[in-house]
């Protein structure tokens, strides 16, 4: 009896997360797509990183924009842009950004994010400074009332990792090294827990002065111009 009721836990547990999963896939989807009705003809667009922008990125190439020229945040989002057949410009090349798309690992409904989950942190911040216009699209279970439960990462110079991560811990926070992953700027990545970050903005320009840091994953100074909160109900838009 007690074998068959743990063999019934175990598969109700595993379908209640696969219900999530699919939940939060059509969330993303949804944000995505509510996203590409910003994209014009013409545009410098941005495009992010992570498994939300993946959709954004699939949508856009199922409905090509006429002379878009594009910019991306990650060689990942290059290399999946480029197999669907949409060509990538340098951001020297553009200038000035008219609308950047990405996704965040936290967002708060007064636009600050937690971004850096897939390494990308840096590049995603210049091409977000570089924007007019900043629309980050996530689903529901990334809106957060106050960002710190996911670790913030910290894009760091190599020789500087163990310095950085002294300061981190006299700061409050408990930094782990992401141990065999190297970012597309050849640095390494620390990922923070329990930091407090009721200041988000505080707290991104003190990391950011620490000798070492590339930058933090915090985008507070420069957050979202518009938030797409999808969930499998609808999309729901925060300024």
């Amino acid at each position: 009896m007690r074998h068959w009721l743990e063999i019934f836990y175990r598969t109700s547990a595993g379908t209640l997360l696969r219900r999530r999963e699919l939940n939060q896939d059509d969330g993303k989807k949804r944000a995505a797509l509510a996203a590409l009705t910003h994209v014009e003809d013409g545009m410098a667009l941005g495009v992010g990183t992570g498994s939300t922008v993946d959709f954004f990125i699939d949508a856009l190439a199922e409905r090509p924009h006429r002379k878009l020229r594009l910019v991306s945040s990650s060689e990942r989002s290059t290399e999946r842009l480029g197999r669907l057949g949409l060509d990538v410009t340098e951001l020297s090349a553009v200038g000035d950004v008219d609308l950047y798309v990405d996704g965040a690992d936290e967002a708060t409904q007064h636009l600050h994010l937690i971004k850096g989950g897939g390494g990308a942190l840096t590049r995603e911040k210049i091409v977000a400074g570089a924007a007019r216009k900043f629309i980050c699209i996530v689903d529901d279970s990334k809106l957060v009332g106050r960002l710190g439960k996911f670790p913030l990462p910290v894009e760091v110079i190599p020789m500087a990792r163990s310095f950085v991560a002294r300061q981190l811990v006299k700061a409050g926070g408990q930094p782990v090294w992401r141990q065999d992953f190297v970012t597309d700027n050849g640095n390494q990545i620390i990922d923070v827990r329990n930091l407090d970050i009721s200041n988000p903005v505080e707290m991104e320009t003190r990391i950011n002065q620490i000798p070492g840091v590339v930058t933090v994953g915090l985008f507070a100074h420069r957050g979202a111009d518009l938030l797409l909160v999808g969930s499998a109900e609808g999309v729901e838009i925060m300024t």
